[in-house]
């Protein structure tokens, strides 16, 4: 063995290839032998696989389980007092990842803010609003066509007639007043309550009088106006936030060195925050089973439910497939001619965890771990935008609140024309902005589309029996838009690098520049060009070197 090995080396020698830190090198004349190892079996490649993806197996094995588990507990007729008992742990884990949403979002959205050239930043910004619009669009327009081709609203029967949860049908709401809470909502009075209010317009009827004078003398009439007041009502006002920690991260650059104590702190607030995410990751497999399991056992009537909303469940389910299998995937594919279900692959834990949850807010802490890791989306971009895209991009909603309208038109034998149609499309697209990512969020503005087009808002008591189910593929729809607008932002990116490293290969590059006056004799020099020397003399120069 030990010749062997010496005229191993010798050969290697021989050919300059005798490097001690490379003693794997096939560079050896053809002559040396790979190192054989021993063959990898078949129960360690699986138990080698199994750990790697040991938290997505997990993940999946607990929606799988809960469901059965759900099915089972089903007949032993719980009240509701256990039934809540029963979905305790899935409780804790909703609130968990409620928990860190808000320093989670601020903290990352400023140094994100911060960390990235103003320039970029808007252009990032740019790019990701337009993939966003544009997948709202899409997925609006789907909706409208599935609606429209399954007609779930045409039924044989009377309509149904569902007990559905009437006290979360919104108030209804003028159109106008929508958007101005939108705008409102985007510069919050108080930064604090922000982070567990927002604001919402109410109406209060208001008793006018008006002195109406004709031939027979002063008359008195009286009116009753409806007047807007704002007031604020619960849930997280998260455009806000974003918004503010966006300006604060630019402001933090502006100030330079002395901001640059402040970003070091968010800085380790998000990565301490990531931290907690990993370990929340952990027990998501379990809570994520109960939360599925509780609300399986919480269902009433599912055969009249599926009888009667079948259609209309069929269709937003098949829409929220048709967008999320073909038409995102395709868009990936044709940017960045990569596979775009290997991307999709990796956001495995994240989309069951939407499943779970049905809250877009909650599953971004999931969504930023799976970016990173397994997609290899840098820090920057994720943290900057998935936080945004969790409050702004809502395909899933969209093309929910468009089938639902539709649906509501087609029960009440209300033929839509062409200018409602764009009505809807244009009000789902806008609405989508201001829907909170929680779960029942896309219901709350579905109202806005309905007095757009003017169809009763009562029928909104339907969508809410059926909501429990259609809203968790509205989830993953969502949180799947964010990640691959995510996967793009990072694309753009290093082809951006890759063309500036280009540039900069592509022009010559000169040591250590020797002073002006020692260059040629021939080099007229006026007195502009014996201040700017060094000007003139590198040009001339770096001619001299491309001509060696």
């Amino acid at each position: 063995m030990a010749e062997k090995r010496h005229i191993e080396e010798d050969l290697k020698a021989s050919n300059g290839d005798a490097h001690p830190e490379e003693p794997n090198s096939a560079k050896t004349n053809g002559l040396s032998k790979p190192k054989t190892s021993d063959p990898e079996t078949i129960a360690k490649k699986i138990k080698r696989i199994a750990m790697a993806n040991l938290l997505v197996i997990l993940t999946v094995a607990g929606v799988i389980i809960g469901v059965f588990i759900g099915l089972g507990v089903r007949n032993a007729s719980l009240n509701k007092a256990q039934i809540i008992y029963f979905g305790f742990p899935g409780e804790l884990l909703i609130r968990l990842l409620k928990m860190i949403i808000i320093p989670l979002v601020v903290c990352s959205l400023v140094s994100g803010a911060a960390s990235i050239d103003p320039k970029a930043l808007g252009k990032l910004g740019g790019w990701a609003m337009l993939f966003f619009l544009v997948t709202t669009l899409i997925a609006s327009s789907i909706g409208v066509i599935m609606a429209f081709i399954i007609q779930p609203g045409v039924l044989s029967t009377s309509k149904p007639l569902i007990s559905g949860d009437s006290d979360g049908v919104p108030q209804a709401k003028e159109v106008v007043d929508s958007f101005l809470d939108l705008i409102r909502n985007v510069f919050p009075s108080n930064l604090v309550s922000s982070a567990f209010q927002s604001y919402s317009t109410s109406y209060k009827l208001v008793k006018v009088e008006k002195n109406m004078t004709d031939g027979m003398g002063n008359e008195t009439i009286f009116s009753v106006e409806k007047v807007p007041f704002g007031n604020d009502v619960d849930g997280m006002n998260i455009l806000g936030l974003v918004v503010f920690a966006i300006v604060f991260g630019v402001a933090l650059r502006k100030l330079g060195e002395e901001g640059e104590i402040l970003i070091k702190f968010f800085n380790s607030f998000n990565e301490a925050t990531m931290v907690l995410v990993s370990w929340i990751m952990w027990y998501a497999p379990l809570g994520i089973m109960f939360l599925v399991a509780a609300k399986i056992v919480e269902m009433e009537n599912v055969a009249t439910l599926f009888a009667s909303l079948g259609k209309y469940i069929a269709c937003c389910v098949i829409g929220h497939a048709v967008h999320g299998l073909l038409v995102l995937p395709f868009i990936y594919f044709i940017i960045t001619r990569k596979n775009p279900y290997t991307f999709l692959m990796g956001l495995v834990t994240a989309l069951a965890t939407a499943f779970g949850t049905s809250s877009s807010s909650a599953t971004l802490p999931l969504m930023m771990k799976c970016v990173e890791e397994n997609n290899g989306v840098s820090k920057h971009i994720s943290r900057f935008i998935l936080p945004i895209g969790a409050t702004v991009n809502m395909d899933g909603a969209a093309l929910f609140q468009c089938v639902a309208a539709v649906f509501i038109a087609q029960l009440n034998d209300h033929s839509l024309n062409f200018i409602q149609v764009i009505t809807i499309l244009v009000t789902a697209t806008a609405s989508s902005v201001g829907a909170a990512g929680i779960p029942a969020g896309g219901v709350l503005t579905l109202a806005i589309i309905l007095e757009a087009v003017g169809l009763p808002t009562n029928d909104i008591s339907l969508i809410l029996a059926v909501d429990w189910l259609v809203d968790r593929t509205c989830t993953i729809i969502n949180v799947e838009g964010d990640a691959f607008g995510a996967g793009l932002l990072q694309f753009f990116v290093d082809r951006t690098a890759k063309k500036e490293e280009g540039t900069e290969l592509s022009e010559v590059k000169t040591g250590d520049t020797p002073p002006a006056e020692e260059g040629s004799p021939l080099m007229p020099k006026t007195r502009k060009e014996l201040e700017d020397g060094d000007a003139l003399a590198k040009p001339r120069r770096s001619d001299e070197e491309s001509i060696m």
